[in-house]
């Protein structure tokens, strides 16, 4: 499969990695950030609801905003919004370090930061991964997906432990300083390399807002093996999301353990990360893409459903699981990833990165209010085993469905050119 433009130059590794490597110092900042203001709201408030309600607020413009947002960043110079995106972020997070400074902070101020960095959010990724398919040939773009999930399980493992250190030794402001620099260090690069745009049809540059929208809807819905593959993301989501807000009752109530063990369980999920990521990052997958993401995907449901079955003096098989899980992961959205950047047609990449995060993110509320009466009703480990089980079969289901397998080959056949 060739990638949707012939215009990448041979060294194009220096230029994306540059801009790659700002961006991943911010995202270190971001997660600093982000364990910064939860452990505040723990002790400030102590209060479940409090945090419940801060995982909501960053939640909702991802599952409101982001259909709308895609549009945007397809119809809009992606340089720029990732510019004013990171730019945004650092400014709202020098506006909490006054608060902190000045012992003005308040629980309803944590939201609207927590508010205004997810909706810049909202911007920055799908403009990244929209403009990752226009600087990196295909062939590397399953490896580049590793490379990334690589770096998440390096920042999950490193981040928390790190802030905590850093809140000690020094205080909750000053850790937010942390993340203005990182912000910095992402936005220098992008003043400088330029970020291809993908050139808009002649018959388009009068297209309104609306008529982009719809288009991006239009897009999804009529190519079978995406708009089934986007159905298979949100029935997966919603099925695995719980295991992570079960873990800690599981390992509590089930294994009684404690803080320690939790952290180390994590600990292990984020090792399998890193793991799969330097693998995947190496092989790059199978030829078929969409053969190495549904054997990640059942490795998931695999994992999950050994939590399920694990005997209670066993704790070393639950480690096990999680780290299986873990690992898998990366081979379930790597893959994946590429797949729609190396198909997606590029003008059309913001859109349909933004409907099927949207859709994805929508998951996850709806299914911890579901999951969470089940769980009472039957047992903790009930989920685990349900989840994952569910997980196996919708994948077996799919591999049965010419139109999800043959996704890498059924996209349009007409290219989109891009400039500079």
């Amino acid at each position: 499969m060739e990638n949707q433009t012939t215009s990448i130059p041979e060294r194009w590794a220096p230029r994306f990695f540059t801009i790659w490597t700002g961006q991943a110092f911010s995202l270190f900042g971001s997660s600093l950030v982000q364990f910064t203001l939860v452990w505040w709201l723990t002790q400030k408030t102590g209060s479940a609801t409090v945090l419940a309600t801060a995982t909501l607020v960053a939640l909702l413009p991802q599952i409101i905003f982001a259909p709308f947002i895609g549009a945007l960043v397809d119809r809009w110079n992606r340089r720029l919004i990732m510019i004013i995106a990171d730019g945004i972020i650092a400014l709202v997070t020098a506006f909490l370090f006054y608060l902190f400074a000045t012992d003005q902070i308040q629980v309803w101020q944590i939201y609207l930061v927590m508010f205004i960095r997810s909706f810049g959010g909202a911007f920055h990724q799908p403009a990244m991964t929209a403009s990752t398919s226009l600087m990196v040939p295909d062939k590397h773009l399953a490896q580049l997906s590793g490379a990334n999930q690589l770096l998440q399980g390096l920042v999950g493992i490193v981040a928390p432990p790190l802030g905590a250190l850093l809140i000690e030794a020094f205080s909750t402001q000053n850790v937010l300083l942390i993340d203005i620099a990182t912000a910095a260090l992402a936005i220098l690069p992008l003043l400088f390399i330029p970020v291809p745009q993908p050139a808009r049809a002649e018959h388009k540059q009068t297209a309104s807002y609306w008529e982009d929208l719809r288009e991006g809807f239009q897009y999804v819905v009529q190519w079978r093996g995406l708009l089934g593959l986007t159905i298979l993301a949100m029935i997966l989501n919603f099925m695995l999301t719980p295991s992570s807000a079960l873990l800690p009752l599981v390992i509590t109530k089930i294994f009684n353990g404690g803080a320690k063990e939790l952290g180390i369980s994590e600990a292990l999920f984020g090792v399998g990360m890193i793991a799969g990521g330097i693998l995947l990052g190496i092989w790059g997958g199978f030829k078929r893409r969409i053969v190495t993401s549904f054997s990640g995907i059942i490795g998931i449901g695999a994992g999950c459903v050994m939590i399920g079955f694990v005997p209670a003096d066993k704790f070393y098989l639950l480690l096990a699981a999680n780290f299986i899980i873990g690992f898998t992961q990366v081979f379930a959205n790597g893959p994946l990833m590429a797949i729609l950047q190396s198909t997606v047609a590029p003008d059309k990449q913001g859109r349909v990165f933004s409907l099927l995060g949207a859709g994805a993110t929508a998951m996850m509320p709806l299914s911890l209010l579901v999951s969470g009466p089940i769980a009472d009703q039957f047992g903790i480990r009930f989920w685990f085993i349900f989840g994952g089980a569910v997980c196996i079969l919708m994948t077996i289901v799919g591999a049965f469905i010419p139109a999800i397998m043959n996704v890498e080959n059924n996209h349009e056949a007409a290219r989109t050119p891009v400039t500079e």
